[in-house]
């Protein structure tokens, strides 16, 4: 699971500048060592400050500036085992990648891609079934009403419209006298 991505150095000592993917920023070396994608690098982490949406960290496998700034972009995971259970309707949003993403009466939408947050709530991005572009619908309760991980899907209610087909060009509005020149 991936705690966090290096977001370059602080200082000459080879302080590390994280951006925490975790609930509690100062968790990030909570879990024991972390290690990069491929788990060849392992850094035991010393958390030295926690600021607004950083975290500057030691490890004790970063000797120098040089070392910190090469690390940069260098995200930070540690095994699933490690994390501790999510209470009851929480959940680490690598477990729901990879879900079957279907309506209420059992239409295959496509698959959970990644969720999001871009600060107005989390959005659920889902890989249509047929291909094309996938899209996005709120990680809400009232659209994603039921998540079943012994099923490997999740049930989706898309807002109104959002699935619908997209319009050909000569099928707006019939009669209508807008050509390309029309204002609005």
């Amino acid at each position: 699971m991936c705690l966090g991505a290096v977001a370059g150095a602080q200082g000459v000592r080879g302080d590390l500048r994280i951006k925490p993917f975790t609930a509690d920023p100062a968790d990030i070396a909570s879990y024991g060592p972390v290690s990069d994608e491929a788990g060849t690098r392992r850094f035991t982490l010393t958390v030295r400050e926690v600021r607004k949406d950083v975290v500057i960290a030691s490890a004790a496998e970063v000797r120098d500036r040089n070392a910190a700034e090469a690390l940069r972009g260098v995200r930070l995971y540690v095994p699933r085992a490690a994390l501790p259970e999510p209470d009851e309707d929480e959940f680490y949003h690598a477990d729901l990648i990879g879900l079957a993403a279907v309506g209420e009466d059992g239409t295959v939408f496509g698959t959970v891609r990644a969720l999001h947050d871009f600060g107005a709530g989390d959005v659920m991005e889902i890989a249509r079934a047929e291909g094309g572009q996938p899209f996005a619908v709120p990680f809400t309760r009232e659209v994603v009403p039921v998540i079943d991980f012994a099923g490997r899907r999740v049930v989706v209610v898309p807002p109104e419209g959002l699935l619908d087909p997209p319009e050909a060009e000569g099928d707006a509005e019939a009669g209508s006298d807008d050509g390309p020149e029309a204002s609005r």
